[in-house]
């Protein structure tokens, strides 16, 4: 047998067994938890990514940011196009090292999850990014099982990402999706400062 006889066999068995996976999944009735966690970049990036796919949907996207502060990004110029589509809440006051006020991030951290739980169960959204909120859970700014409590409590419709290092075992336990991205190398620590358009 030739090598592309071969190949076109193996292909043929893959496509078979790909077939019968997709045959036999069902759909859960239910928005989808993923969590984007790791020491590496992109984990806000990914869950933006999946928010311009349910856009090009026209479904309905709310982001909930728990730390960013008012920092001018590329992300929430582009997405500030779309406001009949996306309702946006930066609700942090910035990296956590700025603020040095514990009293205060938790108040912040407080308020954030606050409005989040009213548009998780408002039934109005189809995906909702709350972004960073796996740095408040680091930090305990807010209880791994109040957030449990409130992703239970979401409407059927609504699938959630929670993006930020250090996710906890307790959220990823409950997600059906989990990725981590994990840092090789980083213009930063090269002495390379944040690119506009690339970085923010």
């Amino acid at each position: 047998m030739s090598d592309n006889d071969q190949h076109k066999k193996d292909m043929q068995a893959l496509k078979a067994e790909q077939k019968k996976k997709t045959s036999e999944a069902q759909d859960p009735g239910r928005g989808l938890i993923l969590v984007h966690t790791g020491d590496g970049k992109g984990k806000s990036s990914s869950a933006f990514g999946v928010i311009i796919r349910a856009l090009g949907w026209g479904h309905r996207v709310g982001v909930v940011q728990f730390i960013k502060g008012t920092w001018i990004t590329g992300e929430r110029q582009f997405f500030n196009k779309f406001p009949d589509q996306i309702d946006w809440h930066t609700m942090g006051e910035g990296f956590t090292w700025e603020t040095q006020d514990q009293e205060r991030d938790i108040a912040a951290a407080e308020a954030a999850f606050a409005r989040a739980r009213e548009m998780l169960e408002s039934g109005n959204y189809d995906l909702i990014v709350l972004d960073e909120i796996n740095i408040a859970l680091r930090y305990d700014y807010l209880s791994a099982a109040t957030v449990l409590k409130g992703l239970k409590a979401r409407s059927t419709r609504t699938s959630v990402i929670l993006t930020g290092r250090d996710a906890k075992p307790e959220i990823c336990d409950y997600a059906d999706l989990v990725s981590e991205m994990r840092e090789v190398k980083h213009p930063f620590k090269s002495g390379i400062k944040a690119q506009r358009g690339i970085d923010f």
